[in-house]
């Protein structure tokens, strides 16, 4: 068994496969956007995806029920759409202190999106930058020791995301009293980092005690065994001490 830092124990051999398995689906997604093959050979391709896909389904989960691989509490996600190794959506994005890299801010991302994510052609598609922004600025105020739910999200598009060309996502908190944090970020060309195509702010806020025990009073863990997230689930954990 492996384990992260305070972690709870998980099997290393299903992450292996859960992440290789990811892998293979983001691969096939990029490929069926690119792919120029004849109709006779998507019809068989789809054959061979919807049989693999009956195998996937012999077993499966309620959506109340964390995969056995998840712990919220180091917030390992493997399914997470941005950041999940296990997720067919994710680039993915690995977060990390931004003095890691001698950047100022609270967390940074190298990544490059793929024709999957595409909106205006040749461009990242508005609402993958909100989901992105959104997963950054959460991991920003993970880093800073805050948590809460995005109570508001703002993004101002300065100029198009390019596809198939590598960028940097930082964020960082700005403000932060009681429950709210205010959290910053933008998505910037990686040979030009201070030149950002979207800027983002958002507002977390943790809710209530009772508001969180009634929003997650049916999750459960793999075992069915009650619990609910007394942290956030929906961010990465950023690596690095920024020491």
């Amino acid at each position: 068994m492996t384990s992260d830092v305070e972690g709870a124990p998980y099997d290393p051999e299903l992450m292996a496969a859960v992440a290789d398995l990811g892998e293979a689906l983001r691969g096939l997604v990029d490929a069926s956007v690119r792919t120029t093959v004849p109709a006779a050979e998507l019809h068989e391709v789809a054959a061979v995806v919807r049989a693999a896909r009956e195998r996937l389904a012999v077993s499966t989960r309620p959506a109340t029920r964390l995969p056995v691989l998840d712990d919220p509490v180091v917030f390992r996600r493997v399914y997470n759409p941005v950041s999940g190794v296990g997720s067919a959506l994710a680039p993915p994005v690995l977060f990390r202190s931004a003095t890691a890299d001698g950047v100022d801010g609270a967390v940074i991302a190298r990544t490059s999106f793929g024709l999957a994510y595409e909106g205006p052609p040749g461009f990242l598609h508005g609402g993958m930058s909100g989901l992105v922004m959104d997963q950054a600025l959460g991991a920003a105020a993970i880093r800073a020791g805050l948590w809460g739910m995005t109570a508001r999200l703002e993004l101002d598009y300065r100029r198009p995301v390019p596809l198939d060309t590598p960028v940097l996502l930082r964020a960082r908190v700005t403000e932060h009293a009681g429950r709210k944090a205010v959290v910053t970020g933008t998505i910037a060309p990686a040979s030009a980092p201070d030149t950002p195509l979207v800027e983002a702010r958002g507002l977390f806020v943790l809710p209530r005690e009772e508001l969180r025990a009634a929003y997650f009073a049916e999750i459960t863990d793999a075992s069915g065994r009650h619990a609910p997230p007394s942290r956030p689930t929906d961010a990465t954990a950023p690596s690095g001490t920024g020491a």
